[in-house]
């Protein structure tokens, strides 16, 4: 079964989705997530010029082995141009597998590991009243675990508070919009922010933060700390993790968990940090960490550290690449929880797909494949809009971690 053709499809239904369709020679196809939020374009073209050629002709029932061709074989390795475009092939393949085998795509992954996928959502509101009714109807609808961002007092803007709750999109203009940011304003504020969550919702409620990489690790820690009463799922991205040593100083100092990865590409990113259990965590994608191959390699070997899952799943990955998510999720021992940010009526038009959420839980497809696809004569009526995420400098100028 060969690989006869491979498109290329870029479309914004509200905002901008890049996805590969791989056609073969039997007539059945499969459709992978290339998006890089920001970067659409980069991914578009790496996949067009470089992969596609290379793809005709090739069998397609060869996962592994295409895998490696596109990693190994290119001599400018990772980075998440790179991986996207490796994760669109990849998971468009394992969807081609499980259609000829007409079994869903975790069935060939070993099947149930559970029942159901519990998934996160995101209550982010300007105060802390607005917050905690966020929260409440997160839990009517049947939420176990929650994000919870608010606005900063002192502060115009603040990571993860949108104008629409339910389908925040930071990627906001052409070119990127400018935040000011005030780290002391921050660590004041964010404890009572979940005293104020634990008083209202009580003990069992999951609760979450992210950080968004703006502290440093002592800052990291003083925060950690301060949250340890609140007994948080996690802290996520507390830090930057190109030092991943700093990650050290963050564990000496809080038993608050820690959550990484999202903008992770290969296991060697996060190799040091899962072996030395500096993270409990790991939030690597599959469409930004080389696809189902790849990522299945991560969870490997954070399950033998005792750390486990955490996949980013934010309207930045389509719904090709939640569906390939839940597949993984549902078959990997280690799953630790799933962020869920729902997509909008036009994107699901755009993305016909299986999966559905019920009592806090996705469940994927069971149809064979991925169960998702992609509409093409829909996908043409949005045509691409540049969007850039936003930057961040602190409240005298300097440039500061977004």
């Amino acid at each position: 079964m060969k690989i006869v053709d491979a498109r290329v499809i870029v479309t914004c239904p509200d905002r901008n989705f890049v996805t590969l369709k791989i056609i073969t020679s039997s007539g059945v196809y499969g459709v992978g997530d290339a998006t890089l939020n920001g970067r659409e374009l980069s991914v578009a073209a790496y996949l067009s010029e470089h992969v596609v050629p290379a793809l005709i002709g090739r069998d397609a029932s060869r996962i592994e082995d295409t895998w490696q061709y596109l990693y190994r074989g290119a001599y400018w390795r990772r980075g998440p141009v790179t991986m996207s475009a490796v994760a669109a092939v990849d998971t468009a393949l394992w969807d081609i597998k499980g259609k000829v085998a007409g079994l869903p795509v975790y069935q060939l992954l070993g099947g149930r590991s559970r029942e159901g996928v519990t998934v996160y959502g995101h209550a982010n509101a300007a105060s802390t009243d607005e917050v905690l009714s966020e929260i409440a109807d997160y839990v009517e609808l049947g939420y176990k675990a929650v994000r919870v961002q608010t606005g900063v007092p002192g502060l115009e803007s603040t990571y993860g508070v949108g104008k629409d709750r339910m389908f925040y999109e930071p990627a906001d203009a052409a070119l990127p919009t400018e935040n000011a940011w005030s780290t002391a304003h921050y660590l004041e504020h964010v404890p009572t922010v979940f005293a104020r969550v634990r008083e209202e919702f009580g003990p069992t409620l999951r609760l979450l933060h992210d950080v968004h990489h703006r502290l440093t690790p002592i800052e990291a820690a003083r925060l950690g700390k301060s949250l340890e009463p609140y007994h948080l799922t996690w802290m996520e991205d507390p830090v930057p993790a190109e030092l991943q040593e700093g990650f050290r100083l963050i564990r000496q100092h809080t038993t608050t968990p820690i959550a990484v990865g999202e903008v992770f590409n290969t296991i060697w990113d996060c190799r040091q940090l899962i072996t030395e259990q500096l993270i409990d965590y790991v939030r690597a994608t599959v469409v930004h960490a080389g696809g189902i191959t790849h990522l299945r390699r991560i969870f490997d070997l954070a399950a033998l550290h005792h750390v486990r899952s955490g996949s980013h799943g934010a309207t930045d990955l389509s719904p090709v690449c939640m569906a390939a998510a839940l597949h993984l999720d549902l078959a990997i021992p280690n799953f630790g929880l799933q962020e869920y940010m729902r997509h909008t009526p036009a994107t699901d038009a755009v993305f016909p797909h299986g999966y559905h959420f019920a009592d806090g839980y996705l469940h994927p497809s069971e149809e064979p494949g991925l169960g998702v696809d992609i509409d093409e004569e829909e996908a043409a009526r949005y045509p691409y809009r540049p969007a850039s995420l936003p930057v961040n400098r602190l409240q005298d100028g300097t440039m500061h971690d977004w």
